[in-house]
């Protein structure tokens, strides 16, 4: 398929793992704020329209992949009008200049754009507007707490703190209180491909597994098989519990998980991590 797809935020930890993967069917493209983890990628600030228009112009994807975010809901409350800048304005710029080279945009959101209860879900709820506004269509992907491995491995994401358990044999210590639906990585790519062979577009599709799970549930399971103990603690987090439906996957015709499916899918992935390096 002759297609060119620009990943906007590469080298985050959900970016990395949506380069990496659609690299093998598709030209891609990716770009990096300050870590640049693939050597090929382009440095972008999204939040400065002139080079956002630049690298697109440059690139001429005919899809924009927008990951580039900061997804810390506490970073977001410290700092509400950089939130707004980066996750609000950034979007726009990337909306703008998909439409002077006619590129349709996937933008990564999340739940908790749903029922939005701080500044981080209202800023991606805000995101998800603007990209309605991109004229060679739109999708939106809202997936939930995400697990599963990525080339990128030092950012101080849920799953990345795990592997640091199994590579530096630190205490396993989650919280039992707050219940949700994870989402696998590896599931989110693999939506965008299809997405991108039918060419399904203006669609907002929920991605998670239909099973609730809490942070010592995931960490338990996976840890287990790295002969490392996961000790429990309740820290009463009020996080609302968003139920996800499975609705809109199967109406699309998307892949569908079961928790038990990921997490031998996440094992895996870790048995054989050294086939993720971005070298």
């Amino acid at each position: 398929m002759d297609m060119k797809i620009l990943v906007v935020g590469a080298s985050s930890y959900v970016g990395a793992r949506i380069y990496f993967d659609l690299r093998k069917k598709f030209d891609v493209a990716g770009t990096y704020n300050k870590n640049k983890l693939f050597p090929e990628f382009f440095k972008l600030d999204i939040t400065n329209s002139d080079e956002v228009i630049q690298i697109v112009t440059k690139v001429k994807p005919n899809v924009i992949i927008h990951v580039a975010a900061n997804p810390s809901a506490i970073w977001c409350e410290a700092n509400p009008e950089l939130a707004i800048k980066l996750n609000e304005d950034g979007t726009k710029n990337i909306v703008d200049a998909a439409n002077i080279v006619k590129s349709k945009v996937i933008y990564i959101s999340t739940v908790a754009a749903i029922v939005p209860t701080n500044v981080y879900g209202r800023t991606k709820l805000a995101g998800e507007e603007l990209v309605k506004n991109t004229k060679n269509g739109f999708v939106v992907l809202r997936p939930s707490l995400i697990i599963g491995f990525s080339p990128n491995t030092t950012n101080d994401r849920p799953f990345n703190r795990i592997l640091r358990n199994i590579d530096e044999k630190s205490l396993a210590i989650y919280d039992t209180s707050w219940k949700f639906q994870p989402t696998w990585l590896g599931h989110i790519s693999e939506v965008i491909q299809i997405l991108i062979e039918k060419n399904i577009t203006n669609e907002i599709i929920p991605i998670a597994i239909p099973e609730l799970k809490s942070r010592f549930d995931i960490a338990k399971d996976i840890l287990v098989e790295f002969n490392i103990s996961v000790t429990p603690k309740n820290d009463n987090d009020k996080t609302p519990v968003i139920q996800i439906s499975q609705d809109k996957l199967e109406q699309l015709g998307l892949p569908q998980y079961t928790y038990s499916e990921i997490i031998i899918k996440i094992i895996s992935e870790i048995k054989q991590r050294k086939k993720f390096s971005p070298k």
